[in-house]
């Protein structure tokens, strides 16, 4: 990539204005312009993406096909301008025409392509893998919708599509040439081939035509760029002319609604029969046209099916692309007639598998019904997998039924995916260190002793080129200026900043860049939720996924402590406080909505109280996504990463809070134990009950959380004023299932499951200990300071080398 002539892509933006819109830059709209921007870009970008490609191609270098069915990748404008380091460059072009570079980034959507933490981190690995050289491609859908965009309307959650594709996307590139066909249904008939071989054939079934759009990946300063490979469904023949013509409407465009349906939303509610079938065929549509054409490709290049292998791996982003084992199966032995034998030898060397979480909800199990009969050349390939493991099974365990109960594919009238993912893969992953012996000692046990070699642990990381670089560039700037631009690429180098913890000045600098970061966010929620916040207050935030076992319940109910001590005294002695929170929670999740619900209701009470003399405020931030949360980790004091001990696999949150300087006040979860190795635990806020405390209560017993709500008249007195009224005067039942879920079993769940009682008062001290902290500033300086310096080794790009060291075996074609 040459260097971005001022001149040029002046006139490059001028020249896409007329041919898109017939404007001069004048007229344009701010949206036209980033339009515009992007076009004239990514000009500089093909060239350089050709480049990688063919480089790729000329050295044979192996490629990881990363399967996910998530990227969180946020705004593409300002993460591209920031690698390619012309980001000053078009800030003047746009000055020129009285335009500044972070209007124009905010007419971007947000690419509505993942929800959580399992997004983001595929969208961080990415970002790495390119920056660091190896070649991959991301393999995922093309998300018309998303999976919602959240408005609160009453408090309440509301869905609403995420049309983020309406301006279309510049930087996308359709590639109807490897457009794959994709079958569902119908029945399987053996024939013969050419040769005499047995094979088989799926007939009778509706079809769809996957069509890739490739996006760029673009690496840091190297002018290396990898492929993010999302695929839309279209139909085979959009259009039946004849039905049309005889009346029957609905017949003509049958084929184009069964397409649209695939990739309209992410995680379609699978409350019914019908979300479940769609979430099955998601997941088989992106998972059969991404190896199909990883496949075909590598047969351009090279002749020999056998070594695939060594120039392929697939890395399965959860159990969502677990069908990737049978698939290639498929792929091997239906379309390259390998004998069963050869094909499995090539898959279970090729294909490998990341787990992220030890919750039984999320390791999928499909009906076998739903599976065979939309599947069914699949399921025959799982049946068989499954007969010839139970028989290996059997072998080792002669007689010990309970291990084929555990290990078993197929059991019980349901798919197992997860165990398909372990069975067929070559490696298996957690990503904590605590995760990871969860696993091998509790949730997968019986699969890590048949197997233990396959399981290693690889701590998740996040990019600090997003997440510091170009969300905090206040702070980036400050650090290059002292330190130089070397942790861009290596993040350890920041640990040169725990040499001036103690200095005088390096605080007041860095904690005035703290407080002009404040400033932003109270600036944010002023214009999106209209309540004045006290920038002086700690910021404290608790932003990420909705679900029980991450406990923003236990963060609310701590507000709401904090509210009564407030109303019977105030003025006690209290450093003022605002609470932001941000998520979504799943459409069909009953219990994690009410919780939204409940922290706008307590909102609305405790920001509208004169006689707390605003000490206290709750803020709910709607529609938390990459965007907005560069915005909160920025301004942030304290990060909240308080889920239940062992359940949480790692957190991602927790160090983007880190390494922008926020103190963590937490469980000894996932990465958390691990940031407490680096950065200390004197500089951290511990609390709660550890992993094994709570998988010795979950195991045994022991533990009533009615005793606690008898005895503890202050948190009697939070969950009475659940149920009285109090947070919902129009509807006094509103929180009566969140109250009961904490005392009551309901034959599904235990009674507080999560253990948020049990956990309340140790709690309420961290949060004391937290204020205490505040309170002297030199002391707070030092910790939020060593917090980003020593959040070195939470980068991705340490994680993508380790996978790339341990797993996937590639070479860095930059280097």
């Amino acid at each position: 990539m040459a260097t971005i002539n001022k001149d040029e892509l002046k006139k490059n933006i001028e020249v896409y204005l007329r041919t898109l819109y017939r404007k001069e830059p004048a007229e344009a709209t701010k949206q036209q312009m980033f339009q515009s921007v992007s076009f004239a870009i990514k000009e500089y970008i093909v060239d350089d993406w050709y480049q990688s490609h063919k480089l790729v191609e000329q050295k044979d270098a192996k490629t990881v096909y990363y399967m996910s069915m998530e990227f969180l990748m946020g705004r593409a404008l300002g993460n591209i301008l920031i690698n390619m380091k012309a980001d000053k460059v078009v800030a003047e072009v746009l000055d020129e025409y009285g335009l500044d570079l972070n209007t124009i980034e905010d007419e971007e959507p947000d690419a509505a392509l993942g929800n959580g933490g399992l997004g983001r981190l595929a969208a961080c690995f990415l970002d790495s893998l390119a920056t660091l050289g190896y070649p991959a491609i991301g393999c995922g859908i093309r998300y018309k919708y998303g999976m919602f965009k959240q408005k609160i309307e009453n408090g309440f959650q509301v869905e609403e599509p995420d049309n983020w594709l309406k301006y279309g996307n510049p930087f996308e590139i359709r590639d109807q040439d490897n457009a794959k066909l994709i079958k569902f249904g119908g029945y399987v008939r053996m024939v013969k081939n050419e040769q005499g071989r047995e094979c088989f054939v799926q007939e009778g079934c509706q079809s769809v035509l996957a069509v890739p759009y490739d996006l760029p990946v673009v690496g840091y300063n190297n002018h290396f760029v990898n492929t993010l490979r999302i695929w839309d469904a279209e139909a085979v023949n959009s259009f039946q002319l004849d039905s049309f013509d005889k009346g029957d409407y609905h017949k003509a465009v049958e084929q184009e609604n069964l397409a649209k349906t695939i990739c309209e939303v992410l995680y379609p509610n699978d409350n019914h029969y019908s979300g479940k079938e769609l979430r099955l065929k998601q997941q088989y549509f992106f998972v059969s046209a991404s190896v199909q054409l990883a496949v075909a490709q590598y047969m351009e290049k090279h002749d020999d099916i056998h070594k695939l292998y060594e120039k392929v791996c697939f890395q399965m982003n959860d159990t969502h692309p677990s069908v990737t084992v049978a698939e290639l199966m498929r792929v091997l032995m239906d379309d390259y007639f390998l004998s069963w034998d050869e094909a499995w030898y090539i898959t279970t060397k090729t294909v490998a598998y990341t787990n992220h979480t030890i919750m039984a909800e999320a390791l999928e199990k499909w009906p076998l019904e739903l599976f065979s009969r939309l599947l069914p050349r699949i399921y025959q390939i799982v049946e068989e997998i499954n007969r010839r493991f139970i028989h290996e099974i059997q072998l080792t365990y002669p007689g010990d039924y309970k291990m084929i109960e555990k290990m078993a594919i197929v059991y019980d009238g349901q798919v197992c995916m997860a165990n398909l993912a372990i069975v067929g893969g070559f490696s298996v992953n957690g990503v904590a260190r605590l995760h990871t012996e969860i696993l091998k000692n509790q949730s997968l046990k019986e699969f890590a002793q048949y197997f233990p070699d396959k399981f290693n642990n690889k701590t998740n990381g996040i990019t600090q080129r997003r997440f510091l670089l170009h969300g905090n560039p206040l702070l980036a700037d400050w650090i290059t200026s002292k330190f130089g631009d070397g942790w861009i690429t290596d993040l350890k180098q920041i640990d040169k900043l725990s040499m001036f913890v103690d200095d005088e000045k390096y605080q007041h600098e860095f904690m005035n860049i703290k407080y002009q970061n404040k400033l932003r966010l109270a600036q944010y929620i002023k214009e999106h939720n209209g309540v004045d916040v006290d920038p002086h207050s700690i910021f404290d935030v608790q932003v990420k996924r909705l679900h029980e076992y991450k406990r923003q319940l236990l963060n609310i109910m701590h507000v709401m402590y904090l509210y009564n001590q407030l109303k019977a005294n105030p003025d006690m002695d209290f450093v003022p406080r605002t609470f932001i929170f941000g998520a979504k929670a799943s459409a069909g999740y009953r219990r994690a909505k009410a919780i939204i619900k409940l922290i706008s209701s307590v909102g609305d009470v405790v920001n509208n109280d004169p006689h707390i003399k605003g000490k206290l405020k709750v803020i709910f931030i709607e529609n938390y996504r990459v965007s907005n949360a560069e915005i909160i980790f920025a301004a942030a004091d304290v990060s909240e990463q308080i889920s239940t001990a062992s359940k949480e696999a790692s957190g991602t949150g927790n160090m983007k809070f880190m390494l922008n300087g926020a103190i963590t006040i937490g469980t000894m979860d996932g990465a958390n134990v691990e940031m407490a190795e680096e950065v200390g635990k004197e500089n951290m806020v511990i609390f709660g009950l550890s992993a094994d405390e709570v998988i010795n209560y979950e195991n045994n017993g022991g533990y009533n959380p009615k005793e606690i709500y008898n005895t503890d008249l202050d948190i009697q007195h939070v969950m009475i004023q659940m149920i009285n009224g109090f947070y919902s005067p129009q509807n006094t039942e509103l929180f009566r299932e969140l109250y009961n879920s904490l005392l009551e079993s309901n034959g599904y769940d235990r009674a507080d499951q999560f253990f948020i009682l049990k956990d309340f008062r140790s709690y309420a001290d961290a949060q004391k200990r937290i204020e205490e902290l505040y309170r002297d500033e030199k002391k707070w300086a030092r910790m939020a300071m060593l917090n980003t310096a020593k959040v070195g080794k939470f980068s991705s790009d340490r994680t993508i080398e380790e996978y790339v060291d341990d797993i996937w075996h590639l070479t860095s074609v930059t280097k």
